[in-house]
């Protein structure tokens, strides 16, 4: 792994992907020290959910483990109306088995459910049926929690799952396994912007 791919995370976007989902992840990323780079189907432009146009910097068959600290797939109508995008659940596939962490938010679990992908480790969702319709052997590992992240095991890398209401939570997950913020600005960073809590911006302040 080259010290580039180390902060460099990679961002799927595809026509109709839930813009808002990633928008804290990307942004404190990109203000951390990060390079979020956008991966789509193709590099041909795509327009979000919230009617943004984005260009991709690369296409999928472009995209390598190596070169990644994490992939990350948001929600998208495409998850649950056919398989045009289930070639991203067969590279977070890839990923997880080269040992590069992979995190799914919303409709993207359920892509990776129908990859068998949730099957033995810890995950969360929208809700635990909304899973189950993919039919998938997981059932099990289904957590109610706003966000999860399931460490591996024999050389896999590091899941992170969460539900459509939650990127805020998401974000904490992702922040955490990238070493983002230690563990009391990480805590501060949750409470300031999921409960609104103004004493934690002395904290993340350095206060």
């Amino acid at each position: 792994m080259t010290s580039s791919s180390a902060t460099t995370v990679h961002l799927a976007v595809y026509d109709t992907f839930a813009d808002w989902e990633t928008g804290y992840a990307t942004a404190h990323l990109t203000q951390n020290g990060h390079t979020v780079r956008t991966v789509g189907l193709s590099r041909e432009p795509v327009t979000t959910m919230g009617g943004l146009r984005v260009q991709p910097d690369l296409a999928l068959d472009e995209l390598r483990p190596q070169d990644s600290a994490l992939l990350i797939l948001t929600g998208a109508a495409g998850w649950d109306t056919g398989d045009t995008l289930a070639p991203f659940a067969r590279a977070a596939r890839t990923f997880l088995d080269a040992g590069v962490p992979v995190a799914a938010i919303c409709g993207a679990t359920a892509g990776l459910a129908r990859e068998g992908l949730l099957d033995d480790r810890a995950h969360t969702s929208a809700v635990s049926f909304y899973l189950a319709a993919t039919g998938y052997a997981g059932g099990e590992r289904y957590v109610e929690v706003d966000a999860v992240t399931d460490p591996g095991a024999d050389g896999t890398g590091r899941l992170i799952t969460a539900g459509p209401t939650e990127p805020v939570a998401f974000a904490r997950e992702v922040f955490a396994l990238l070493g983002v913020y230690d563990e009391k600005k990480l805590d501060a960073w949750y409470r300031l912007f999921h409960d609104s809590d103004a004493s934690a911006y002395e904290v993340l302040q350095g206060e």
